[in-house]
C-alpha cells in the first residue's frame, strides 16, 4: 500500500456539520476501501491564495492515508461531486518518505563517524 496526503477545501459559507459529514463519509471511503487511515487534520478556515469563484477563503482539512489506486480515484471522485468542496490534491508521499528516511540514517551514520574520530583527540590531547 502507498502512503498519500489528500487535501481539499470546502467552502467557507458551509456549516459545521457539513463538513463533518463530508470529513464522516470521507473516512468511510477509506474503510470501505480496506485503506489505513493514518490521520485527518482540521486545519480551519484560511486565506486562499487566489480566489476560487466567489471564495476569498476556505475551510481546509488534510487526511494521511495508506491506501491504493482504486482508493484514491474513488476518494476523488467523491471530492469532485461533493457541491461544497471547491478544491482538492493529492500527494503521493512514500517516495518522498523514503528518501527522507535514508537522508535521516546517511546524517546519523556521518554524525556517529565525526563522534568516533574526535574523541581519540579528545582522549590524545588529555594525555
Amino acid at each position: 500500500m502507498r502512503t498519500y496526503e489528500i487535501m481539499f477545501i470546502v467552502a467557507p459559507n458551509a456549516p459545521d456539520d457539513e463538513i463533518d459529514r463530508i470529513i464522516s463519509q470521507m473516512e468511510g471511503v477509506v474503510r470501505t476501501a480496506q485503506g489505513e487511515l493514518i490521520n485527518v487534520e482540521r486545519i480551519g478556515k484560511r486565506k486562499l491564495a487566489y480566489g476560487i469563484g466567489k471564495f476569498a477563503e476556505g475551510y481546509y482539512v488534510l487526511f494521511n492515508l495508506k491506501g491504493n489506486g482504486e482508493l484514491v480515484k474513488e476518494f476523488e471522485r467523491r471530492l469532485k461531486v461533493t457541491d461544497t468542496v471547491i478544491r482538492y490534491v493529492t500527494v503521493r508521499v512514500d517516495e518522498a518518505l523514503k528518501r527522507v528516511e535514508k537522508m535521516k540514517t546517511a546524517r546519523s551514520k556521518k554524525l556517529r563517524g565525526k563522534s568516533a574520530d574526535t574523541q581519540p583527540e579528545a582522549t590524545a590531547s588529555a594525555l
